[in-house]
């Protein structure tokens, strides 16, 4: 009779040590499981954020951009506005071609490098049809 309570004892106490590192198991798997979706919940909302912060900037530079094509054609539209856009346009094609000189052995010059008041004509008649067209398109 000792002989079986000692082994109904042990049985027993076989079976609760079996359920407790069952339990133990379950338990590291769930926080394992846990842990790996609050990691993917951080990273998305990393993703979120940082993607929302670039479409931010975004919209910065493209609002700063278009303020700042407004200003310019109001300073053309301004009195003597034409005359400071015909000489900001030659100032920026003899920097232009200054620079092309300082940082290069290779020189790429126009067919009339020599014409600047030529080549001032030329951009100021794509700036008049451009300015024609936005007055077309108001009307």
């Amino acid at each position: 009779m000792q002989q079986q309570r000692t082994a109904e004892r042990g049985k027993r106490a076989l079976i609760a040590k079996s359920e407790g590192e069952r339990q133990q198991q379950i338990n590291v798997a769930d926080g394992e499981k846990q842990a790996a979706v609050l990691n993917s919940e951080g990273q998305k909302t990393a993703a979120i954020n940082k993607a929302q912060g670039e479409a931010t900037a975004l919209r910065l530079v493209a609002e700063a951009t278009a303020a700042a094509v407004r200003a310019v054609g109001e300073a053309i539209s301004a009195p003597g506005g034409q005359t400071a856009a015909n000489l900001k346009v030659a100032q920026e094609y003899v920097e232009a071609f200054a620079s092309l000189a300082r940082t290069s052995t290779t020189l790429i010059i126009p067919a009339s490098a020599g014409d600047v008041a030529g080549f001032v004509a030329t951009a100021m008649t794509v700036l008049d049809k451009t300015r024609q067209a936005q007055a077309a398109a108001k009307a």
